[in-house]
């Protein structure tokens, strides 16, 4: 999975640097030399990694402008430069740091923590489209047939062509594709339409369970 990073900084020394490592870690690079031309490019594409030189002329003031609301967020943002950044550090908005000259170790730490926090942000939210049968189950009543619509770690869409009880706690029960084993999870509902489609959030799920379904998650993810 190929990832996009900007890189706002003159410092060609470093940048290559960067370049070196970023491309190890599968990660796309584009390079602005002036922090305002970078801000018109966030305006108008969704960067998973910016990394500002304090030093540069202007990153001050781009920074700030970067917090504000009306611009694209994006995450995370990594700061270089000398000792008085990292002073700066929760000023900048900025969730790692790392100093000029550039020291290959600390810069592969540190960018390897801001690629696995992009991704998980992205696994936590990732819907996989699946068509499996669910089972319902609400106590004292008999379980209710559904089909699985999409799958996340929070929870699933499902289709039923029977009427689920919006206040009842529920029991779902369900196989994924692969897995060793059926899946089964205390969960409510969240929302549901007149056509028979209804979301349902995990309320509570075993942590082997909970590792199984992020693991079959994540292969469907990469397998795009």
């Amino acid at each position: 999975m190929t990832l996009s990073s900007m890189v706002v900084s003159r410092d060609w020394q470093e940048v290559s640097v960067l370049e070196c490592i970023l491309g190890g870690l599968h990660m796309d690079v584009s390079v602005e030399n002036e922090p305002q031309r970078a801000l018109a490019r966030l305006a108008k594409s969704k960067i998973d990694a910016l990394i500002v030189d304090c030093d540069l002329n202007g990153s001050s003031q781009f920074l700030h402008q970067l917090q504000r609301a009306e611009t694209p967020k994006t995450v995370p943002l990594v700061i270089m430069g000398g000792p008085r950044c990292h002073q700066n550090l929760e000023e900048s908005g900025a969730l790692f740091a790392f100093e000029k000259p550039i020291s290959v170790e600390q810069a592969v730490r540190t960018l390897s923590a801001a690629r696995s926090m992009i991704l998980d942000g992205r696994l936590r939210y990732h819907r996989a489209g699946l068509e499996v049968p669910v089972s319902l189950n609400c106590k004292g009543q008999k379980p209710t047939d559904a089909f699985l619509v999409n799958l996340s770690q929070g929870g699933m869409q499902i289709h039923s062509h029977d009427p689920v009880e919006a206040a009842k706690a529920l029991q779902v029960s369900f196989e994924l594709p692969g897995a060793r084993s059926g899946l089964k999870a205390k969960a409510e509902i969240a929302w549901q339409d007149k056509r028979g489609n209804l979301g349902i959030r995990f309320v509570k799920l075993a942590p082997r369970q909970q590792r199984t379904l992020q693991l079959w998650l994540a292969q469907q993810y990469f397998a795009d």
